[in-house]
């Protein structure tokens, strides 16, 4: 196990859900955080809980970015312009993702289809893209994307989101490859249920068929997605874990889970 005390880590996605978990382990940890996200109230208060929650020494040890993952010229300019002290990231957290809809493909609908492209296949490749070449140059890194068991599987109604997944688990899969002969780690991790905004954005809102998706079982949280990629951050630096699927007990597959009835 290494230590990631000072390392710079940055997480997408971060104001809530996988990312907000993710933040207050690495934290916990001693590292620095750049925490990007949209919601930039959201994430004063994320690190407002981690200044009072003494998970963070200073505020010097968190820098903050308000950006949209889908923008190439918003993340090129996020990445170029951090603070000197904040430009030499040793973790990337590709968090950022979403589902929209629950259609047949027949029926989809456009905005959402490009919504999730944009997002969960472009905007990781954009913000990797401006990280990584750095890593490569000061031989040390870690790009820890989150995909999804919906990457390995279709299901019905949710083909473009698989469809996004799908890449993510294949650009993972290649940037291993390209990266062959570099110190830098690549690590895919794939939750099946987790219970965080998830649902409720995919719903548009809609709380209740949001809570149906998780009715009758035990899902993951977030702190469990947290714990993973942390474990898989702190191996020794000649470990890389390539790639987790990560399920609740009570799912086996993406369509086949395990539900008790009241």
């Amino acid at each position: 196990m290494i230590s990631i005390e000072n390392q710079i880590v940055l997480v997408t996605g971060a104001s809530s859900g996988i990312g907000a978990a993710c933040a207050k382990i690495f934290a916990k940890g001693g590292a620095k955080l750049i925490l990007a996200a949209r919601r930039v109230s959201k994430l004063d208060r994320l690190a407002n809980e981690l200044a009072d929650t003494k998970l963070i020494a200073s505020a010097s040890d968190i820098h903050l970015v308000e950006l949209d993952v889908r923008d190439r010229p918003a993340v090129e300019s996020a990445i170029t312009g951090l603070p000197e002290t904040w430009q030499n990231i040793d973790i990337l957290i590709n968090n950022a993702g979403l589902s929209r809809g629950l259609d047949k493909l027949h029926e989809g609908n456009f905005q959402d289809w490009e919504e999730m492209i944009d997002t969960n296949v472009k905007g990781l490749l954009y913000v990797t893209r401006a990280i990584v070449p750095a890593m490569v140059s000061r031989g040390r890194g870690h790009v820890v994307n989150i995909g999804s068991i919906a990457g390995r599987q279709a299901y019905p109604k949710g083909s473009v989101y698989c469809a996004s997944k799908a890449a993510v688990r294949a650009i993972s899969d290649g940037l291993k490859q390209d990266l062959l002969g570099t110190p830098v780690r690549v690590t895919e991790i794939e939750p099946g249920l987790v219970e965080t905004e998830f649902s409720n954005v995919r719903f548009h809102g809609d709380a209740e068929k949001a809570q149906n998706v998780y009715r009758g079982l035990t899902p993951l949280t977030a702190d469990d997605v947290a714990d993973v990629v942390y474990f898989c951050a702190t191996r020794s630096p000649h470990v890389n874990i390539s790639e987790v699927l990560l399920v609740p007990t009570d799912q086996a597959t993406a369509t086949l889970v395990h539900r008790n009835e009241f």
